[in-house]
């Protein structure tokens, strides 16, 4: 890993502030430790040049520049000036003198580019694999594949390379490797970020994507990058199609596929991970329906299965046709298939796909947004060496569909199998919705998963200036200040009575806060005191009433619950711990809350 700085955009953009950091110290830091065992890179950027795009910044500008000194990469088949774009084929390779236009935004916009990524070769496959640069293996275990086919945009981020990466999405390739990695996925609304500058793949359903280690961050990204452009004849202004609301989910309809159409190829873990985040979506506010998938199933297939092949003959087959040996022998022979489909099947598939989207219309009528595993299982790059066809197309199984159906998607980390590798779903909404799903994406990244990436560090609360979130009838309030948090380890025990979070805020300042022995988990111990005290970081959440009781009954002792007041005056039931227990615990209160301080121990470990 390449420290123990965390890459988060708000973060940075907060040490180069206050001075903690620098553009330069950042970028000396990732220089020096991108080793590349798991074939992320296909052309790194030089010292020099990554250091005179850093002295070219206005120091001013960190307040006016979304993404000042921030660093990112870039999937080797979009352009970036003067650094040649290969697409994953060496002998295909060329040099642009412009940068293609959404990376130009980010430039301007004050990122700094690290390099390109690896990629499935001419971005055709969902595994990473199909490239001479090597396999990109996944950031959590080097066994497994990554995902493509912006394979090594999504493990540099995973892996703490960068804080955001582009890549491309046509069949999943954006959301799939977003899902391998723990880290956040965009499929944008098609047409919204241009695609000028991108070596195609289908070109009328090409999507430039956006990873990153949190909604946020990645909302964050699309505002810099979004823009119309003349030069793209699939660009397109686009409005944001709101989700109802404040953009929760509480009281959304939220539809998922019906038992005997959900997927899972065997893999038992991946079925019971994403029968929790339904569990999860629905004690969010969701509400949850059953919807027929076969409509987008049978689109899925169409993909592949049917003339669009044509479109990845149409960009690349006169290069393939002249070059046969340049060309990854399952690459080619995916793509050599476009040769065979005619105009008039073009034109049938056409039909039934318009047919396919009638089909879907009382569908989003009946839900306001759609959440699908994002892929059935993951492989082996043992596996799948040994069958790339088959299990390739299973991993598309729930991604094929979205660009047929113009959809806007984000994939958001939603769990662990018990080996280790992490699982994802994908929110799936109407064209326009992106922004939509990102909120409620950050929502539920929050409530499933501790930490970001493959980094260990920890998953920043919500932003405090969110609307508040109103406590409904049959439920009370209570304050919790440690592992019952978001993204900490007993959060569950909240979620599972139907408990839902109410505001993110602190005390009053007349607390102090104790790290108590024991665990795991980790606990922390909140005592009022009568001077010196401080502002604690509490989230303040809704029980039920007929809940509450065999909660407080599960709390250990030194902990108990009595009156908590708040900065604001207000006070509410919540945690506190008898003060006996200081004398055996470490007074943390200089770290604010509970969550900072388990970050500057985790980097402190990272480190060590």
């Amino acid at each position: 890993m390449p420290g123990t700085q965390s890459l988060l955009i708000a973060d940075l953009l907060r040490a180069y502030r206050t001075g903690r950091e620098t553009p330069a110290s950042i970028m000396e830091r990732l220089l020096a430790a991108s080793a590349d065992e798991r074939n992320v890179w296909i052309t790194r950027m030089s010292r020099d040049d990554v250091m005179a795009r850093v002295a070219a910044l206005d120091p001013a500008a960190v307040d006016t520049l979304p993404l000042y000194g921030i660093p990112f990469v870039i999937k080797d088949n979009i352009d970036l000036a003067g650094i040649a774009t290969t697409a994953g084929c060496p002998d295909f390779a060329y040099t642009p003198a412009r940068s293609a236009f959404v990376v130009q935004r980010l430039l301007d916009a004050g990122a700094i580019p690290l390099g390109k990524t690896n990629l499935d070769q001419f971005a055709t496959g969902l595994v990473g694999t199909r490239s001479p640069y090597g396999p990109c293996r996944n950031s959590f275990n080097a066994d497994f594949i990554a995902g493509g086919s912006s394979s090594g945009s999504a493990v540099a981020v995973a892996a703490g390379l960068a804080s955001f990466s582009l890549g491309t999405d046509t069949a999943g390739s954006g959301r799939v490797p977003a899902a391998f990695n723990n880290i956040v996925g965009v499929k944008p609304s098609n047409g919204r970020l241009s695609t000028h500058g991108v070596v195609p793949a289908c070109r009328s359903l090409d999507c430039v994507s956006v990873f990153a280690l949190t909604a946020e961050d990645a909302a964050t990204v699309l505002d810099a990058a979004e823009g119309y452009d003349a030069a793209d004849p699939y660009s397109r202004r686009l409005g944001d199609r709101g989700l109802l609301g404040d953009h929760r989910l509480n009281g959304l309809r939220v539809g998922i596929p019906r038992q005997d159409q959900l997927q899972f190829f065997g893999d038992t873990e991946f079925a019971r991970l994403f029968d929790a985040a339904v569990r999860r979506l629905g004690s969010l506010g969701g509400d949850i329906k059953e919807i027929d998938f076969e409509p987008f199933l049978e689109a899925a297939r169409l993909l592949y299965e049917g003339p669009w092949i044509a479109e990845r003959y149409a960009a690349v087959g006169a290069f393939i046709d002249a070059h046969p040996r340049a060309v990854h022998p399952v690459t080619r022979q995916i793509i050599e298939a476009g040769k065979r489909p005619t105009a008039a099947a073009a034109f049938e598939a056409e039909y039934r796909r318009r047919a396919l989207v009638r089909q879907t219309e009382p569908v989003w009528a009946q839900v306001d947004l759609v959440a699908t595993p994002t892929a059935g299982t993951i492989y082996r790059l043992t596996e799948l060496e040994a069958d790339p066809l088959r299990l390739n197309a299973n991993l598309g199984y729930y991604t094929n569909f979205m660009n047929l159906f113009d959809l806007s998607g984000v994939a958001v980390p939603a769990g662990f199998r018990a080996d280790g590798l992490p699982f994802g779903i994908t929110l799936v909404g109407p064209r326009g919705a992106d922004r939509g799903l990102l909120h409620i994406a950050g929502q539920v990244q929050r409530a499933s998963v501790t930490s970001v990436g493959a980094l260990g560090v920890p998953v920043p609360p919500p932003d405090p200036r969110e609307s508040p979130v109103c406590l409904r009838e049959g439920f009370m309030a209570l304050a919790v200040c440690g592992a019952h948090m978001q993204g900490l380890p007993l959060n569950d025990q909240m979620r599972s009575r139907g408990g839902y979070l109410l505001e993110t805020t602190t005390t009053a300042p007349c607390y102090r806060l104790f790290a108590l022995p024991g665990g795991p988990p980790a606990r922390p111990g909140m005592v009022r005191v009568a001077e010196n005290g401080a502002r604690i970081e509490l989230e303040v959440w809704a029980l039920p009433t007929e809940q509450m009781g065999s909660f407080i009954a599960a709390i250990p002792a030194p902990l108990g619950v009595g009156k908590i007041e708040l900065d604001s005056g207000e006070w509410v039931t919540g945690f506190l711990c008898e003060g006996y227990a200081r004398e055996q615990a470490a007074d943390i209160t200089s770290y604010g809350g509970w969550r900072d301080y388990l970050a500057t121990f985790a980097a402190r470990a990272a480190g060590a």
